[in-house]
Order: C-alpha cells, then sequence, then structure tokens
C-alpha cells in the first residue's frame, strides 16, 4: 500500500521541449509541461474539452530519458509524486507551484530516424 501514498500518473502531450539543467558536476534536471485533456457534457449537453496543464520535473537518469525522447507534441506517460514549494521573489512576494518529480517516463508512438 505504500506505493499508492503520494502517487501520480498521468499521460499527455509535451507542451514544450525539456528544458535541461546541470546540478552540481554530474546530475541533471529536466522540467517540462504536460497537458492533459478531460471531457464533459455542459448544461445544454455539449461536449466540453478541459485541459489541464502540469509542470513536471525529473532527476538524473530521468531527466536523461526525457532530455533524449521528449520533444514538444509527443503523447507520454508518467509516474511520479506530488510536490509543493515555495519561494519568495526579490520583492518580498511569495509564490507556490506544484511539480509532479517524474520517477518512471515512457514515451508513446514510433522514433523517427533524422
Amino acid at each position: 500500500m505504500t506505493t499508492l501514498r503520494n502517487s501520480v500518473h498521468l499521460v499527455g502531450r509535451l507542451g514544450n521541449d525539456p528544458e535541461m539543467k546541470n546540478v552540481g558536476e554530474d546530475r541533471k534536471l529536466a522540467r517540462f509541461s504536460l497537458a492533459t485533456n478531460d471531457y464533459f457534457r455542459d448544461h445544454k449537453g455539449n461536449q466540453v474539452q478541459d485541459t489541464q496543464w502540469h509542470n513536471i520535473v525529473a532527476w538524473g537518469k530521468t531527466a536523461e530519458i526525457a532530455e533524449k525522447l521528449l520533444k514538444k507534441g509527443k503523447e507520454a506517460a508518467i509516474v511520479g509524486k506530488l510536490i509543493n514549494r515555495s519561494w519568495d521573489d526579490d520583492n518580498g512576494i511569495k509564490h507556490y507551484i506544484t511539480e509532479v518529480v517524474a520517477s518512471e517516463i515512457m514515451v508513446f508512438g514510433k522514433e523517427t530516424q533524422q
């Protein structure tokens, strides 16, 4: 049951290519956004699409996989955990963000030769 605690599973499309950073001498960080769609019917019976954008971060080997395989528009499945963090900017304003820290990434579709 411990695997059910703070577990996130998403399938969606990348909104941007992963933004890569080197942290320290040998650790990579990847950041990207993932869009998921949900559909429902409004009060008139019309189908409505609701798109949610998720902030994804990946570290180490998972970041290396993201850098190699992920591109804007690609469909991917992400498994990870949800984190919340905050920081104060230079003007003293507190900012909050919710992110998914990816532990597994699976890309759908065929790889093309370049």
